[in-house]
């Protein structure tokens, strides 16, 4: 029998109560208002790309550099400990997750140049789709209203992008990348989610972002792509990228995904779609396609669908909420803590397992049977 204290109650604990069949929270105001912001700096990311005169991988690579750059002072003075102290496995899987987001990054970004916008943007952001079945892979069972809820939101997609799948080698290159970038996003999303459990954002972010940073330096390097010699406005434009996508886009994203789960969020992040289709035109005086509109409320809707059903399941699993009470010194097989936390148990056995409190004054040997 598993036995640990009474779980401490979210306020004391400072963590949202609830859980989603997906390992996600109880979605909390804060967390929706923040994605918010989070999609309307991503939706920066298109249109600065499109204008900003650097090759494509330079573009990325800069971006999450800079990124690095702003987070690191702060980092180096508020979680230096966290820093040092994170586990093996904490910093392990920060890594793959920098190392997917440059696969992203390093495959959607030169796509937008070999594809048509349309083609390039309606597959990478099959990323929702990508982040379901991984997540079915790790045993987490989505309910139809996802399932319904990401097929319309993509639907929403297709009707403002549509389909325009090019036969010219070059072309078919370039669709190909932006699948691989939005299959890259998923596994991005759902180990970020993983490692937000125990890890502050800025720790995560940090590591992830400076392995992406590596990674893309590297190719930058051994394709020959320029890393310098722009014009003041270039770097200007680089400048503007990272505050807008990198750092208030993908870093909240990032803070946000602990609390509202990866379902919610990658299909959250389809919205950077219209919101992009937005900012070009009253940006750069492109005029959005009638179907602009339409798009827009068949994704809302589908969003509101993936937000309800993702709700309604962390609801029915608020009576397992003391399986994650806090126990002293629990440590997995790596030596790495858990933050006060108990492994949590696979979904079927979260509503039979029951944990009982211990009176502190019970001092008998771990081999004896203890009640309550």
């Amino acid at each position: 029998m598993v036995t640990a204290r009474p779980a401490r109650s979210s306020a004391a604990t400072g963590t949202p109560a609830g859980t989603g069949g997906d390992g996600s929270r109880t979605p909390l105001p804060l967390d929706a208002v923040l994605l918010t912001v989070a999609v309307t700096g991503v939706s920066f990311s298109a249109p600065l790309a499109a204008v900003t005169a650097a090759p494509a991988l330079a573009i990325a690579f800069w971006r999450n550099a800079m990124g690095v750059g702003a987070l690191a002072p702060f980092a180096l003075w508020r979680h230096r400990s966290e820093l040092r102290g994170m586990g093996r496995r904490a910093v392990l899987l920060s890594a793959a997750s920098g190392a997917l987001l440059a696969v992203h990054f390093g495959t959607w970004l030169p796509s937008l140049r070999m594809t048509s916008v349309a083609s390039s943007t309606a597959l990478v952001t099959t990323t929702p789709i990508w982040t379901a079945l991984l997540l079915r892979l790790r045993g987490h069972r989505q309910s139809a209203r996802v399932w319904l809820g990401m097929a319309l939101a993509l639907l929403g997609v297709v009707i403002l992008t549509g389909v325009d799948l090019s036969a010219s080698p070059r072309a078919l290159l370039g669709d190909a990348l932006a699948l691989v970038g939005g299959v890259a996003g998923a596994g991005y999303v759902v180990l970020g989610a993983e490692v937000r459990r125990s890890v502050s954002t800025t720790a995560y972010t940090l590591v992830c972002y400076a392995t992406t940073s590596a990674l893309l330096l590297a190719v930058c390097l051994g394709s020959g792509a320029a890393l310098g010699g722009y014009q003041g406005v270039t770097w200007l434009q680089l400048a503007a990228l990272t505050v807008t996508a990198q750092l208030l886009g993908h870093t909240l994203i990032n803070r946000v995904v602990r609390g509202l789960g990866p379902s919610v969020t990658s299909t959250a992040v389809l919205l950077e779609t219209p919101g992009a289709a937005l900012i070009a035109a009253l940006w750069l005086g492109q005029t959005p396609p009638v179907a602009a509109y339409p798009a827009l409320a068949v994704i809302l809707g589908g969003l509101t669908l993936v937000i309800l059903a993702d709700r309604r399941k962390a609801d029915g699993l608020q009576p397992a909420v003391a399986l994650e009470a806090a126990v002293d010194g629990e440590a997995d097989p790596d030596g790495d803590q858990q933050h006060g936390r108990v492994a949590e148990l696979p979904p079927q056995l979260r509503h039979v397992v029951e944990v009982h409190a211990v009176d502190p004054r019970d001092h008998r040997g771990d081999g004896e049977d203890r009640r309550p």
